[in-house]
């Protein structure tokens, strides 16, 4: 009689649908919201901050400013360009890192909540922070990468419209769609580079030819689900900040029709602070189910091709939790269906991606499985 593989947390212990990861995902949130949520408004918090002191530093009408640019002077206008372009660039930049390392670091709760063992924020930096260098070098990895394929690219359109002028387009266009091409199809393949390095424990390279591996074979499964979930996320945060757009917009024209010139600078920087604040509530909660999603789409891909699922449930039947990471120390196998061992001593797969029957000593678990599980290929048994 066939019965399905245990549930103990989030998601059950087997390779899992789609619906299953988004549930998962919310579960996770709603399990361990200080971990997930605080680790999020983190990610956030430079945007928040930048979203929140702009009004306060920019002209608060359009004449205004218009007036302001007009006297400056030639030299103070191009200090001012270098400033902002130089500041957006930081800005980027730092975000980058952090974003990075909060996906990294978030992973934690999320392996926790597969066997359904809570985490608090601070026992998921504990844990995580071992690997922030590891995460920090793998985003510098990535910007250069792109930093140096655009100037490659620039640097190529340049030499071709000096020796061709516009015919140049012929060759340009689509050489540049071909970068944007490769670099989308690179970014999917390193979608779960972060949760790699957590999780198994290894440097930034290693996460990336990891990644790389174990997303073989499933390009096109990991880039569907990534676009329904930002398209997701960006639908529920607008529909979000239309009310408070629409508020703003209403309290700048009716509420202070008396003394424009004060009280409507008041309110617009009432107004932004105020969506400043909303937006990275919204991004915080947005940035912890995407996160989610990943961490459990490369769990989900590590029970394809490592049989992931069959350590965990093992780990689940002895009941000890040391307080550490779901996962971490399982052997890593080649990825894909049916491959061979990735090195001496791996054990083939077998028609379930999981390696053949190994038995072991004969101690019964709370599922009625020694501790030698799984039991020969077929499908899985327990009592009813």
């Amino acid at each position: 009689m066939y019965a399905a593989p245990p549930k103990p947390g989030v998601v059950p212990l087997r390779p899992l649908m789609f619906g299953e990861i988004m549930d998962g995902a919310f579960q996770t949130i709603r399990r361990n919201p200080k971990a997930m949520l605080g680790a999020g408004l983190l990610a956030q918090a430079l945007g928040a901050v930048l979203a929140g002191v702009l009004p306060l530093v920019t002209p608060a009408s359009d004449a205004s400013a218009e007036a302001w640019l007009a006297n400056l002077s030639t030299s103070e206008m191009t200090g001012l360009v270098t400033g902002v372009v130089g500041g957006l660039v930081l800005f980027s930049l730092v975000s980058v890192f952090i974003s990075v390392v909060m996906q990294g670091a978030m992973v934690v709760p999320v392996a926790r909540s597969i066997l359904n063992r809570h985490t608090g924020f601070r026992q998921m930096w504990l844990l995580a922070r071992g690997r922030a260098w590891a995460l920090v070098r793998l985003a510098g990895i990535g910007v250069a990468a792109v930093l140096l394929a655009a100037a490659l690219i620039a640097l190529a359109t340049m030499l071709l419209a000096n020796s061709m002028g516009t015919g140049s387009l012929v060759i340009v266009l689509p050489l540049f769609l071909a970068f944007i091409a490769a670099m989308f199809w690179v970014s999917v393949k390193l979608t779960v580079s972060p949760a790699v390095i957590v999780v198994e424990d290894v440097g930034a390279l290693d996460g990336i030819r990891r990644s790389w591996a174990v997303t073989r074979g499933s390009w096109w499964r990991v880039l569907g689900i990534v676009l329904v979930v930002a398209l997701l996320v960006g639908i529920i945060g607008q529909i979000v900040l239309i009310p408070l757009t629409l508020l703003s917009g209403l309290l700048t024209t009716v509420a202070g029709p008396q003394d424009p010139a004060s009280q409507t600078a008041t309110l617009q920087v009432v107004a932004g602070v105020a969506t400043a604040v909303v937006s990275a509530a919204v991004g915080a909660v947005a940035f912890a189910f995407q996160t989610s999603v990943m961490a459990l789409l490369y769990l989900d891909l590590r029970m394809r091709n490592d049989g992931l699922d069959i350590a965990l449930l093992r780990l689940l039947e002895t009941g000890n939790d040391d307080g550490g990471i779901p996962g971490r120390g399982v052997p890593v196998y080649s990825s894909g269906r049916n491959r061979g061992p990735s090195r001496p001593g791996a054990y083939q797969q077998g028609p379930y991606h999981h390696g053949p029957y190994q038995p072991g000593p004969h101690q019964t678990g709370p599922y009625g499985h020694s501790a030698g599980w799984p039991p020969p290929p077929g499908p899985p048994t327990m009592p009813g």
